[in-house]
């Protein structure tokens, strides 16, 4: 990979403000969004007395769409519809707050709305990433990706904060508030989302005049290494959010504390997030990912083991800082070896591939739980992120950064 402008960088700085402002408001309260509505749909299932089998496959519904159809996503996005794309993801988004705050008392209901709910966090997402590149520009980018990936994890600590605060002491919150939280956040989000303006300038051309062909993109240096890298790390952040409900459900810790542990996870990934440039220079790019992802590797293997309530606020937060590091560095080796013309297209095969992992890792995670409980699933998310960060460095994908 040839190193782009980063954090060594810029002797002036080309941000469009006017762009980033709305833009990182708005995937703050996506994130948000999205963290309320994913675990207080884990609390409504045990609610509604499922079986643990049930959440992996209402988990696996937020990924069924988005798999399929990502990549057609990304080709319209790289057409110059980036804006559009948070239009669409904020509006199908309400529709499905809407839906769970109506009508969420069985399971096929859950998965319904959940799945809706991929659906539009798929255009979100993939409109977010676009523009942090345009709002970067050229000299500013890896800034601008930096204040993204803070944006997100502020949602991701804000959302488990929101449930912890209203559930207390309680071993299941109150799952009727938090999805009318859920709606009126949906609602805010499609307001700011109108507020970013679309791309006036002509899209990229690729040189021989059509679109870059996937096979292309997969044959570029280091591009799969670090796809199969951001499907584990992914998913397994994804796990976590699902099953930590139900492993203070085993283990009698209340929502309160819950919803807290998930609050510090983020926090410290959002810290980590800020540094990760410097980190990047001081390290180089490869023996940072070896590092945080070994580092998640043991977060993960070690909450499998029975901890005091205090023990496990701590790996929480040396878990948080080590993954917010490796998804960072994840989404920052697409967007660099991707050439400008497919850089959408290039994102949203990530996600592709990441929603796959979404969809085969919850449905066997919920047959782990169902043998051996959810300890069984925080030790597989582990050995994973360890084989992950040994294969990427292997296969050293990405030069040191200079």
């Amino acid at each position: 990979m040839s190193e782009k402008p980063s954090a060594s960088v810029a002797l002036a700085s080309d941000m469009d403000y006017r762009l980033l402002l709305p833009f990182l408001l708005h995937a703050t309260l996506t994130q948000t969004l999205i963290l309320i509505i994913r675990i207080t749909t884990s609390y409504r299932a045990i609610e509604l007395g499922l079986p643990v089998l049930w959440l992996g496959i209402i988990a696996t519904g937020f990924a069924v769409v988005p798999a399929l159809l990502a990549l057609q996503v990304g080709r319209w996005i790289d057409r110059g519809n980036d804006a559009k794309a948070a239009w669409v993801g904020a509006s199908f988004m309400l529709i499905a707050c809407i839906g769970f705050w109506l009508w969420s008392h069985s399971p096929i209901q859950l998965m319904a709305f959940t799945v809706l709910l991929g659906f539009g966090h798929m255009f979100a997402m993939a409109g977010h990433q676009m523009l942090a590149v345009r709002a970067g520009r050229v000299r500013s980018r890896e800034s601008a990706l930096g204040h993204y990936m803070v944006a997100a994890s502020l949602g991701q600590g804000l959302g488990p904060f929101v449930v912890g605060w209203l559930g207390g002491s309680a071993a299941v919150p109150p799952t009727d508030r938090l999805f009318t939280i859920g709606l009126a956040t949906a609602g805010v989000s499609l307001v700011v989302a109108l507020l970013i303006r679309p791309d006036r300038a002509k899209p990229h051309q690729h040189k021989s005049g059509g679109t870059v062909p996937i096979r292309d993109l997969l044959k570029l240096r280091g591009f799969v290494s670090v796809m199969l890298s951001s499907v584990v790390t992914i998913t397994a952040l994804d796990l976590l959010v699902i099953y930590l409900p139900v492993l203070g459900a085993e283990r009698h810790i209340d929502a309160n504390n819950i919803g807290l542990l998930l609050t510090v996870r983020s926090v410290a990934s959002l810290v980590s997030r800020t540094f990760y440039a410097r980190l990047i220079l001081g390290m180089g790019r490869m023996p940072l990912t070896l590092v945080s992802m070994l580092g998640s590797a043991a977060g993960f293997l070690v909450l499998a083991i029975p901890l005091a309530l205090p023990a496990m606020y701590v790996v929480l937060i040396l878990l948080g800082f080590a993954m917010g590091i490796a998804s960072t560095l994840t989404l920052s080796g697409v967007m660099f070896l991707a050439p400008p013309e497919a850089c959408g297209t290039a994102l949203t095969l990530r996600m592709t591939g990441n929603r796959i992992g979404q969809i085969v890792f919850p449905a066997l995670a919920g047959v782990v739980a169902a043998a051996t409980g959810v300890a069984g699933i925080l030790f597989a998310l582990g050995l994973g992120l360890a084989a992950s960060g040994m294969a990427v460095a292997m296969r050293q994908p990405m030069p040191p950064a200079t």
